[in-house]
């Protein structure tokens, strides 16, 4: 693929979005439909195309003969895509997702200590419920004017790891309040199952939704100017850290539960606990080797593997890791042997409630879903090779906007906290030159098929904490190098500059110091309820980083005033003269100025 960016090497400009045309006689439509399927399942090229397969699964090896192969074709979002094509390109798609997608229902029934059949439901809904939704982003159902559900893109979306990294937060509320049951032995807390806890945040998740609804009717251009990527990318950098900190790193050490206290008896005096098949002490050689392996799984493959299986570089290193984890005995198969074959939503319902002091942070959480939507739908777009100006470019966003409001609030009745647009599988777009939407159909129907499988949801759960955590640790820093790239496109004026040192003051010192904020209202006697509720949902907001942070960011950057242009002038020549002086330290100790 050229290395040119893909916003020059634009198709011809696409129509300005307008209301549906009248459609064509019924009969005339089935007979185009019946010939369509006719020819792709009856022909060599509605199967095969002209697309270089070969080029796709040759890995790369040293031995091998690097001689330039035929690029294939690129297939534009509408194009006509071959059968074999648009399969294997929406199995990359589900397989680039998987690994984010069964994060988070692990992580959330670990937090909650819910027993291993609610969890693998939990996991087969997240599943299901991502590809139901994804067909609506992709699909771009026209509503009226020029106002759409789906950005009609390959847009697919997941859970959301916003949400994980909040509801973290709010779990520990709930267990500091007595909302969940949590018992204390010789010093040790040990949290209890808790169920109803997430159902909770469902309902508070539901409610909230509306937000994000409203914000979609909201001009696109007004939302970017108050959510710039000094805001989006600030956000997206913090809650990649968070997760690394909170759930990555503590995975790879043995778990994220109790144990990593490393407590001198009771149930988690080893990891993940007592009972596991080869329990041992958080921080262990072992674990440590097993989530390395995983890690460096995914380097060699990057290194090494085919296009195809660097799209898929996150399952192959989970796969590496579970078959060493297996052969040693670190894996349970319990959670296989007990999981259904067979299973779908509503299978295990929660019951739906609304926790007051979760309000505030999950209204926070849907506007960084708004915000992470733009960001992600304009990569999708670029590289996609479609307009990233203009009016059908702000249809798409607000679509999209619209599509993560309406998939909060039915996800919510999947039993699946807010599912939100997904950038990883940009990637495969870009690697794969297929921007198609029929591959995006068929990674939908993946994805529930995925979770329909019960016994793999079960195998899912079985992946032992190390393994999961060299992986997760990758992706949640993916997710941060994401922030990073959206903050590097700035120009970086004193005024950038000041609203990103600002923002990282609160996020960053939250990171290292995580309980620097929980006890600011401790020396305030007998409030009531109410106001209780309120102190909960500020201590909630304080103590989750991206949240903190993007709240600072997003209030300086509306109050402080714009710089005028000559002191934008000013802060040009000034970065000019910074990249032409260089200060090389000689061998003599002595310094000197260099002039390019």
């Amino acid at each position: 693929m050229s290395n040119t960016p893909a916003i020059i090497n634009q198709p011809t400009p696409t129509e300005k979005p307008s209301a549906a045309r009248p459609a064509p006689p019924r009969t005339s439509g089935l007979r185009e439909t019946y010939e369509l399927v006719k020819h792709k399942v009856t022909t060599r090229e509605g199967w095969l195309g002209d697309y270089n397969y070969g080029w796709l699964c040759t890995p790369t090896l040293p031995f091998m003969n690097k001689k330039k192969s035929r690029d294939p074709p690129f297939y534009a979002p509408d194009d006509e895509l071959p059968l074999v094509l648009a399969i294997s390109s929406g199995l990359q798609h589900s397989l680039a997702m998987l690994a984010g997608l069964i994060t988070p229902p692990i992580i959330f029934a670990s937090s909650l200590n819910l027993p291993p059949d609610v969890s693998t439901y939990m996991i087969s809904a997240s599943l299901i419920g991502c590809g139901i939704l994804s067909l609506v982003q992709i699909s771009r159902i026209h509503l009226f004017k020029n106002y759409y559900i789906g950005t009609g893109l390959i847009t697919v979306v997941g859970t959301s790891f916003a949400t994980l990294s909040t509801a973290n937060a709010i779990f520990a509320a709930m267990y500091n309040d007595g909302t969940c049951p949590s018992t204390v032995v010789d010093g040790v807390t040990t949290r209890g199952p808790c169920p109803d806890a997430y159902g909770k945040v469902l309902g508070t998740s539901l409610i909230c939704s509306f937000l994000e609804i409203f914000m979609s009717f909201c001009n696109p251009r007004a939302l970017k100017r108050i959510f710039p990527p000094i805001v989006t990318g600030t956000v997206i950098l913090l809650i990649g850290a968070s997760l690394i900190g909170s759930s990555g790193i503590p995975n790879w050490g043995g778990g994220s539960n109790d144990c990593q206290s490393r407590p001198e008896s009771g149930f988690f005096a080893l990891c993940p606990n007592i009972g596991a098949p080869r329990p041992l002490p958080w921080g262990s050689a072992e674990f440590i080797g097993l989530g390395f392996l995983s890690f460096v799984s995914i380097i060699l493959t990057e290194i090494f593997g085919s296009p195809f299986m660097k799209n898929i570089s996150i399952i192959i290193g989970l796969l590496v890791g579970c078959i060493v984890a297996a052969a040693t005995g670190y894996m349970d198969s319990s959670t296989i042997n007990s999981a259904p074959a067979i299973t779908f939503l509503w299978v295990h319902r929660f019951k739906i409630g609304v926790y007051p002091p979760a309000i505030l942070p999950m209204l926070a959480v849907y506007v960084s879903l708004a915000m992470e939507a733009i960001g992600d739908i304009t990569a999708s777009a670029e590289v996609s090779r479609q307009p990233v100006v203009g009016d059908v470019f702000d249809s798409r966003i607000q679509g999209g906007v619209l599509g993560d409001g309406i998939g909060g609030f039915i996800s919510a009745l999947f039993t699946v906290t807010p599912l939100s647009t997904f950038a990883q599988n940009n990637g495969v777009i870009a690697i794969t030159r297929c921007a198609n939407r029929s591959a995006g159909r068929w990674c939908c129907v993946f994805l529930i098929l995925f979770g329909i499988l019960g016994k793999l949801s079960g195998i899912f759960l079985a992946i032992p904490g190390p393994v999961l955590g060299g992986v997760t640790t990758f992706l949640f820093a993916s997710v941060a190098a994401s922030g990073i790239r959206v903050i590097s496109h700035i120009e970086f004026s004193r005024r950038d500059r000041f609203v990103l040192a600002a923002a990282l003051s609160f996020g960053v010192g939250n990171l290292l110091k995580p309980d620097i904020f929980t006890h600011l209202f401790e020396r305030v006697h007998n409030p009531n309820t109410g106001l209780r509720g309120l102190f909960d949902s500020i201590t909630i907001i304080l103590s989750t980083p991206f949240l903190s942070a993007g709240v600072v960011a997003v209030l300086l950057n509306l109050i402080l005033p714009m710089e005028s242009p000559s002191q934008q002038d000013s802060e040009e020549e000034s970065r000019t003269a910074e990249e032409i002086v260089d200060v090389e330290s000689q061998s003599d100790g002595s310094k000197k100025l260099r002039i390019a």
